[in-house]
């Protein structure tokens, strides 16, 4: 089993990362393979709603950036952690650009777990949480939770391992994941199938 864990931040080895670093610990603790994935310091341009991906694959109309490449490795994850630093109370920028058009495209992630971290120097972190979770419950994919909400505290990366609940939170988050990750898959040799689904009913509010 692999949970693949996405830097949303500009800074590689910042606040988020520090994070991302305590949850992919305790994963591994539980035999679960992990791999940090940053998605860089370039542009990252928004998703355009072309539909181009349902067609080609799952892969999106924008080749040459960090999307593309996310997306096949998701192909191979059992679950899936996005951090991103707070800016101006939401996501930042580029993860949201990321995100849209990771999610438009990827199937893949279906059933498969996820969860939101967030860093903030202050404040902000409730909002920006609540928005990265919304990806989530749109994607049928069951939301992994921990003592509280997913978020540190700090300007640096020694303030963050500081913030001593946060990091606490940190690896509950990491161990919840790997439990649920074993149940699911103890389910699935059981012979518990994946839910039936309906097929899509779309309801317009002008007509």
């Amino acid at each position: 089993m692999k949970v693949l864990l996405i830097n949303g931040s500009p800074h590689e080895e910042g606040c988020t990362y520090t994070a991302l670093c305590e949850v992919a610990g305790e994963l591994e603790k539980a035999g679960i393979e992990t791999e940090l994935f940053h998605v860089g310091k370039q542009p990252i341009r928004g998703c355009i709603g072309c539909g181009y991906c349902k067609n080609k694959g799952n892969k999106c109309v924008f080749g040459n950036d960090t999307v593309n490449t996310a997306l096949e490795k998701a192909r191979d994850a059992d679950g899936f952690i996005f951090g991103s630093p707070v800016h101006y109370a939401a996501a930042s920028g580029m993860l949201t650009s990321f995100l849209d058009r990771f999610f438009y495209a990827g199937t893949v992630l279906k059933y498969k777990p996820g969860a939101a971290v967030v860093s903030c120097r202050r404040g902000g972190a409730a909002a920006a949480f609540d928005q990265l979770n919304k990806y989530f419950t749109i994607s049928s994919m069951p939301v992994v939770s921990s003592q509280y909400w997913n978020m540190v505290h700090g300007n640096t990366p020694d303030e963050v391992r500081q913030d001593l609940e946060g990091m606490q939170t940190m690896r509950t988050l990491g161990k919840n994941m790997a439990w649920l990750l074993k149940s699911i898959e103890a389910g699935r040799k059981a012979g518990v199938t994946l839910p039936e689904e309906e097929e899509p009913q779309r309801t317009n509010f002008i007509r």
